[in-house]
């Protein structure tokens, strides 16, 4: 080998070479993260991302309630995320949530059921990347409004109770406000009201390994609705005795959400999992073919 050539190898070692290329590679993964539109494999047209899906749980629950829901849109090769919602009370819960949701890029489609309807209205205020808001049996409030004060506003609500021991074991938890506590609801009640369409003995498993929900959170008001920006689907449950559906079909209306209907207890992405997950896969599959702008104007209009 001649001189200049052994110049040429020391002054180009093969680790600078992979260090260059990493480098490289990183950059090229970066960009790809943020820019807005993406060149499609076949034939090379631009299209919009897919929205990411966030799954928000409700009251009494945590994030397994949705499993059913997130292996059919996983087996759509959506991207599903579903954080834990704390269950703390109303401020504090959104607040966690528009954070999580602050570490996502690019459009999310955010999903409530029951009291998480009521979170997600909360925290996708001011997330310009929130294109969809899909309501499941799920409270809808506008500003002012709290938990305790919706469900009871139309008859046939299992919460439209005036003694809440009725309905809850109560348990103080350290660093409670006064007269503040974790509410669980009685396994009787769970079953009846919450599941009332599944088999009693998965009724009574929901019931064993709920989550309580702290008692203030149900007479917290709520802030300003995102829903009068943002788009906004309902699935209402026909057969729900926790938010009658006539209270959530006024709801819906007043958001000016598309309403679709199943005849489905307050659980219903566990006994319908696979209309949840059809409705909300029709809004991703709409939300990555249209602009915001577009979806927003339509809704305003309707």
């Amino acid at each position: 080998m001649s001189a200049a050539a052994k110049m040429r190898v020391i002054a180009h070692p093969p680790s600078h070479r992979f260090r260059a290329l990493l480098a490289t590679l990183t950059l090229a993964a970066a960009a790809a993260r943020w820019l807005p539109m993406s060149v499609a494999e076949a034939g090379g047209s631009w299209h919009r991302p897919k929205p990411t899906v966030v799954l928000v749980h409700g009251g009494w629950a945590d994030s397994s309630s949705w499993s059913e829901v997130v292996g059919r849109l996983q087996d759509d090769v959506c991207t599903v995320e579903v954080p834990p919602n704390p269950l703390r009370g109303l401020v504090g819960d959104a607040a966690y949530l528009s954070a999580y949701l602050q570490t996502i890029a690019g459009p999310i489609v955010l999903v409530g059921h029951s009291y998480g309807g009521a979170v997600i209205t909360n925290a996708a205020s001011g997330n310009v990347n929130v294109k969809a808001l899909v309501f499941v049996n799920a409270f809808i409030p506008d500003q002012g409004e709290t938990i305790v004060q919706l469900a009871s506003a139309q008859p046939g609500s299992a919460l439209a109770i005036a003694d809440p021991t009725t309905l809850f074991t109560l348990i103080p938890y350290p660093g409670s406000p006064p007269g503040d506590f974790d509410a669980y609801v009685l396994p009787a009640v769970f079953v009846d009201a919450f599941a009332n369409d599944l088999p009693q003995r998965t009724g009574s498993v929901l019931a064993a390994t709920q989550r309580p929900v702290a008692l203030s959170a149900l007479a917290t008001a709520s802030g300003t609705p995102a829903w009068r920006s943002i788009p906004s689907w309902a699935l209402v449950g026909t057969q729900d005795r926790v938010l009658p559906p006539a209270q959530q079909l006024i709801m819906a209306e007043r958001a000016r959400a598309h309403i679709v209907k199943v005849n489905a207890s307050h659980m219903l992405m566990i006994s319908r999992s696979k209309e949840v997950a059809d409705l909300v896969r029709n809004v991703s599959q709409a939300m990555g073919e249209h602009p915001a702008a577009d979806a927003g104007r339509r809704n305003a209009e309707r």
